[in-house]
């Protein structure tokens, strides 16, 4: 199985305030993070981090990982100084500013930030960001993954196709019987 998730900023005590989030301090929102994401993460799933994954030492945050069930991918977002320390050991899977995957036929891009346009829109990709903490309204078939936006869990992939199927076509769109050939 496949998850997504986006700016849990463990360790970091501003962002308690910042987005007023349920937690009295960086310790306890690390761990009520962590075990909601072992809670439905499993050991042989695959979890797409897009940005903003942690403040501290590359140390700490690689115990953070470590703690984490699955396989992680690591997307580059604006506070990810330390973690890139870690993915030049070679520690982590770390892919950069901007992830493109196929799931079961579709194609979804994973970027911190969310696009108005972005690769195949016209075809009605998907577009999976963060950085808003859910404060900004998705455009078609985006949507914010952060966990500010998904009360502090990770989403399948089934999650996703459950919100795509809700969610208006992408305003470029180019129906299948329109395209040039």
């Amino acid at each position: 199985m496949n998850f997504f998730t986006s700016d849990e900023h463990y360790l970091h005590n501003n962002i308690i305030k910042y987005c007023n989030r349920p937690y009295k301090n960086k310790y306890d929102m690390t761990d009520a993070i962590i075990s909601n994401h072992n809670e439905v993460v499993k050991s042989n799933d695959i979890v797409y981090h897009g940005g903003d994954f942690g403040f501290g030492s590359p140390k700490k945050l690689k115990e953070i990982i470590d703690k984490l069930n699955g396989r992680h991918i690591f997307i580059h977002g604006s506070h990810d100084k330390d973690l890139t320390k870690l993915a030049k050991k070679d520690q982590i899977d770390y892919r950069g500013r901007r992830v493109e995957i196929i799931i079961k036929n579709k194609f979804i891009v994973i970027d911190h930030y969310c696009l108005r346009v972005w690769p195949r829109s016209h075809y009605n990709s998907w577009h999976l960001f963060g950085h808003s903490h859910g404060t900004l309204e998705p455009v078609g078939k985006s949507w914010d993954i952060g966990v500010d936006n998904n009360n502090f869990y990770p989403l399948s992939f089934d999650q996703i196709v459950t919100i795509m199927e809700k969610r208006p076509d992408n305003f470029n769109f180019i129906p299948e019987d329109t395209r040039r050939q």
